[in-house]
């Protein structure tokens, strides 16, 4: 099997990546060739002679048409794993980057395995990392029929690329799966324009014993899920027999719906810490508009095929920080 991951030295790429390369295999595949595309790469090159399977890293602009087709035409893809992307607060200063990789690059994706589905009649998969930011504004509950109202612009991209997945798809031309993630915790310390970046800074600060002021209210909701779990939710995206996927290419991930006191008292029980007297709460009106409003989330399409949550909100504190940085 030969694997593509874009985004490959982000956040979740590198958890993706790091998965792939213990396990040798996605699902019940075994990986021979996996290629990892980014803008630049963090740290020293994949030494590919330490396992059984060929590891390539390739550093580019997604925006590049030629790059893309250049890099991802050397070997047949079996899975490409899409996960880069221009993120919420990035892409709301920078119009024409954010739809240059969200939109463009996606497209391009998506004709680089048509051609591929053509020429030699291998179709592959692709799992595209989708967001809930496609919601928006929402009702009072969330399910499978909910209307998409995105707030910022990442959401829109996110809406189109479901689309036009949903409608190469159709066509035969790959088999695709746009998985809708909710916030992922815990993210490492870093300047990468997400502005939800305080979901993982409480969960590491308050672990440690350290004081926190949350800009969202104590009673404000919102969905997330740990990193391990988001991990396995992808590797079972990739793994899913189509036949299973019946009228629908888009799924939004399980997750938990919880406030930010209710996972100040669990960062407290899992950590041992006074969590209570060490955060204090200034609300940020646009923070809260965007992250702190969440109703309850029913996703019973994902789940009939598999994809599941962490469980509960102690077992995502726990995993939030399981190899952070």
């Amino acid at each position: 099997m030969h694997v593509l991951i874009t985004g490959a030295n982000g956040f979740v790429g590198q958890a993706l990546v790091n998965h792939i390369l213990s396990q040798g295999c996605v699902g019940e595949s075994k990986v021979s060739r996996l290629t990892l595309l980014d803008r630049q790469f963090d740290g020293a090159v994949i030494d590919s002679s330490s396992f059984d399977f060929v590891v390539e890293q390739h550093s580019g602009d997604l925006a590049d048409d030629q790059w893309l087709k250049d890099t991802l035409g050397r070997f047949p893809m079996d899975v490409l794993y899409h996960l880069a992307s221009i993120p919420g607060g990035m892409a709301e200063k920078n119009d024409e980057l954010g739809r240059s990789v969200n939109i463009d690059a996606t497209m391009t994706l998506l004709e680089i395995c048509k051609a591929q589905t053509q020429s030699i009649g291998h179709k592959p998969v692709l799992v595209f990392a989708s967001s809930i930011a496609v919601f928006g504004i929402m009702s009072d509950l969330v399910t499978d029929d909910t209307p998409l109202k995105p707030q910022m612009s990442y959401g829109a991209h996110k809406i189109v690329a479901e689309v036009m997945i949903n409608d190469f798809s159709r066509r035969g031309w790959v088999d695709g799966r746009s998985l809708r993630l909710p916030g992922v915790l815990a993210r490492p310390p870093a300047e990468t324009g997400q502005l939800s970046a305080f979901l993982s800074d409480i969960i590491r600060e308050l672990s440690q014993g350290h004081a926190f002021v949350c800009p969202m209210s104590a009673q404000a909701k919102t969905w997330a899920s740990s990193l391990p779990n988001i991990i396995e939710n992808l590797i079972h995206g990739a793994a899913v027999e189509e036949s299973k996927l019946k009228a629908t290419r888009t799924f939004t991930l399980p997750t938990l719906c919880f406030s930010m006191a209710e996972i100040v008292d669990a960062i407290g029980l899992v950590y041992k810490q006074n969590a209570k007297e060490l955060v204090s709460y200034k609300p940020n009106l646009m923070i809260e508009n965007l992250f702190g409003r969440f109703p309850p989330l029913e996703t019973p399409s994902a789940e009939e095929v598999g994809f599941k949550h962490d469980g509960d909100l102690n077992n995502l504190v726990r995993q939030a920080l399981v190899n952070s940085n």
